[in-house]
C-alpha cells in the first residue's frame, strides 16, 4: 500500500453508548468501575435532541451514555434496531479541516459539514462526523481550543461526582469489532481512514481436529494509525463453521456489524481485578488448564520470568502473553454487558482491562483463549452462570 497523508489524529477522545437505562449505566460506571460523573447535557439539549446524556471519565477515558427521551433522536433510532452498544467514536485530531478534506478526498462520506462554536470565555471546538463500514457506528473528529464541555449544550458538572479512579484506568487502548466480511473494512481503514496492518491471525478452536467438526474460528486484522498508535482489532468468521462462529453469533445479536470491545489500559492490572471482582463484576472464565500449560508457554515464546506470580493470575483469571524477552501484556475481559445486567436487550459489547509491559501487539495465545471463552459461554444452558 501506498502511504498516505496522517488525517492527524491524536487519539480516541470518547465514545457514545446508546442504552435503554440511564440510571443503570450511571451506576455501572460510577460504583462498580469507579468512573466520575462529569457532566450531563442540558435541558435544552436535551429536548433539542431528544435524548438524555451522562458523561463518565476515568483517566482519559469518556464513556458518554444516551438515552433516548422520545421518539425521532439518534439513540432513539439505534435502539430501534440494536440492543444497547457503542453508537459513535470521537477522535481528538489537531486540525478539523484538514482532516475534513483528506477524508471527503479519499472516499469518505460525511454526514455533515464542518461545524464551529465558542464558548463565553473565547475558547473554541469544532467538529463533524462520517459514516463507516461499522454497522451503524459513526466516526466524529472534533479540534478543540480550551473547549473545556464535551460539546456545545453540554453542562459539566462543577466537580466530578460518584468515582474516583481508583482502580487505575489510563486511556482506550484499542477497539474491537465484528463483521460478517473483512474486506470492505481493511480496504476502508487502509485507503480511506490511512491506517497500516499491524497484525493479524487466524485460528479454529478445534485445528488440532482435521474434521472441524465442533469449533468455530475467526481471521482478524489489526490497523493502526501510523502517528497516534490508536489501534482496531477487526474479525470476521472463518470456515467451516462460519454460522456457529462467535463472529456471527455477534453479528446476529447485534443485528449487524459493530464493536464488540473496548479495550481500556490500566496501571496495576492485578489491583484492579481484585477490587472489581469484590464489587461483584464478572469476568470472562478462563480454564485452570490455561495456567497450567503457561510457564512452558512464557518459555517458548522466549518473554522469561514475568513480575507476577503465576498462581495470583490463576485466581483472577488475568490473561498473558508477549513476544520476545520482558516483553509481555496482561489482559482480562469481562463478562458481555446482556450477561452482566441479565439483560438481552443490553447487548453483546464488553470490556477488556489490559497492562503492558513492553509488548504492544495482541497475543495470539490470549486471543484464542478469549475466544474459547465466549464460545464456551455461548455454550451454557441459559441462567447458568
Amino acid at each position: 500500500m501506498t502511504k498516505v497523508e496522517s488525517l492527524g489524529i491524536r487519539r480516541l477522545e470518547s465514545v457514545h453508548y446508546y442504552v435503554h437505562d440511564l440510571e443503570r449505566s450511571r451506576r455501572f460506571y460510577t460504583e462498580a468501575m469507579d468512573f466520575a460523573e462529569i457532566g450531563e447535557s442540558s435541558d435544552e439539549l436535551t429536548k433539542a435532541g431528544r435524548q438524555k446524556s451522562l458523561a463518565f471519565l476515568a483517566g482519559n477515558c469518556v464513556v458518554v451514555g444516551v438515552e433516548p427521551r422520545g421518539e425521532g433522536g439518534r439513540a432513539w433510532r439505534w435502539l430501534r434496531k440494536h440492543p444497547d452498544g457503542v453508537g459513535t467514536l470521537n477522535f481528538e485530531v489537531e486540525d478539523v479541516a484538514r482532516t475534513f478534506r483528506l477524508l471527503e478526498g479519499r472516499g469518505g462520506t460525511p454526514i455533515d459539514d464542518v461545524r464551529r462554536f465558542t464558548d463565553e470565555d473565547g475558547h473554541e471546538i469544532a467538529f463533524f462526523s462520517i459514516t463507516t463500514p461499522f454497522g451503524d457506528t459513526t466516526f466524529r473528529f472534533v479540534e478543540r481550543h480550551g473547549y473545556r464541555a464535551l460539546y456545545p449544550g453540554f453542562e459539566m458538572h462543577a466537580a466530578p461526582r460518584g468515582g474516583q479512579n481508583r482502580l487505575g484506568f489510563v486511556g482506550f487502548d484499542h477497539t474491537t469489532s465484528n463483521f460478517p466480511t473483512l474486506g470492505p473494512v481493511a480496504l476502508w481503514l487502509e485507503h480511506v481512514m490511512g491506517f497500516e496492518r499491524f497484525w493479524e491471525i487466524q485460528f479454529h478452536t478445534t485445528d488440532v481436529d482435521p474434521s472441524h467438526r465442533k469449533g468455530s474460528g475467526l481471521r482478524s486484522l489489526v490497523y493502526r494509525d501510523p502517528v497516534s498508535g490508536v489501534k482496531f482489532a477487526n474479525n470476521e468468521p472463518w470456515r467451516p463453521n462460519f454460522r456457529n462462529s462467535q463472529i456471527n453469533v455477534f453479528n446476529e445479536e447485534q443485528r449487524g456489524p459493530g464493536v464488540q470491545h473496548l479495550a481500556i489500559t490500566v496501571k496495576d492490572i492485578i489491583g484492579c481485578v481484585k477490587l472489581l471482582r469484590e464489587r461483584g463484576l464478572a469476568f470472562m472464565p478462563t480454564p485452570g488448564t490455561y495456567y497450567d500449560a503457561l510457564p512452558d508457554r512464557l518459555q517458548r515464546l522466549g518473554i522469561g520470568p514475568i513480575h507476577q506470580d503465576i498462581p495470583v493470575l490463576r485466581v483472577l483469571e488475568i490473561l498473558v502473553d508477549g513476544d520476545g524477552p520482558g516483553k509481555y501484556l496482561l489482559q482480562i475481559f469481562l463478562q458481555e454487558s446482556s450477561g452482566l445486567y441479565h439483560d438481552p436487550g443490553a447487548g453483546p459489547f464488553f470490556f477488556e482491562i489490559i497492562q503492558r509491559k513492553g509488548d504492544e501487539g495482541f497475543g495470539a495465545g490470549n486471543f484464542r483463549a478469549l475466544f474459547e471463552s465466549i464460545e464456551r459461554a455461548q455454550l451454557r444452558p441459559e441462567g447458568t452462570p
